[in-house]
């Protein structure tokens, strides 16, 4: 029973330092690197934790600006290296539309508010989610889009940014399940039916 409870602390470690690590580096996320290498050294020796220092180091030593300008050239030129996970599996679809709709619910069921104005989708609140009280829920929905995480990460390694080792971290941290969201190689591109999706947030993340 402890070592059950110890493993789902390191994997809820693991998913909060990487949505810290995947989050805009902006003065936030500067101001909690000291409390990130501390929670890294709680799972030390992990391969998991390998991957997160690596991705850590780069946001350490990178000068903001040029920092910033990463990020946006990674995840913000190409939906096909964005972190919004129902766009591998629906594209701008109405499917889209529905699935968000889905784990807004299930955050709301929970509780669960996502600072800074972004979609229920985006990867680090999903990962912030699974890392919180519900953990067994949050394992859940990681699970089930875990096929476009997949797809995120190769994206990244094909271009070979710093990103990429969060991101198979946190694939490290996600358990399979049989049933899944499967990623098509190629998003579906109806544009028609996908209305702007109303969630409101407590503030903008940049």
């Amino acid at each position: 029973m402890k070592r059950r409870r110890k493993d789902s602390r390191s994997r809820a470690l693991v998913r909060q330092i990487a949505a810290w690590c995947l989050h805009y580096p902006d003065a936030e996320l500067a101001q909690r690197m000291d409390l990130l290498r501390e929670c890294l050294a709680e799972i030390a020796g992990t391969g998991a934790a390998k991957h997160l220092h690596h991705t850590l180091e780069h946001l350490a030593k990178t000068p903001a600006q040029q920092a910033e300008q990463h990020y946006i050239e990674v995840f913000d030129t190409s939906p096909r290296r964005g972190l919004y996970l129902t766009w591998y599996v629906h594209g701008d679809t109405r499917l889209r539309g529905g699935a968000l709709a889905e784990l807004a619910g299930v955050y709301r069921t929970h509780g669960y508010r996502i600072i800074g104005g972004e979609l229920p989708d985006y990867l680090p609140a999903l990962l912030e989610f699974s890392a919180g009280p519900r953990r067994r829920e949050g394992e859940r929905l990681l699970g089930r889009y875990r096929p476009a995480i997949e797809v995120l990460h190769r994206k990244l390694a094909e271009i070979e940014t710093p990103y990429a080792p969060a991101v198979q971290a946190v694939l490290d941290a996600v358990p399979r399940q049989r049933e899944s969201t499967a990623a098509p190689s190629q998003a579906p591109t109806e544009q028609v039916g996908l209305q702007p999706y109303p969630l409101t947030l407590q503030e903008g993340r940049r």
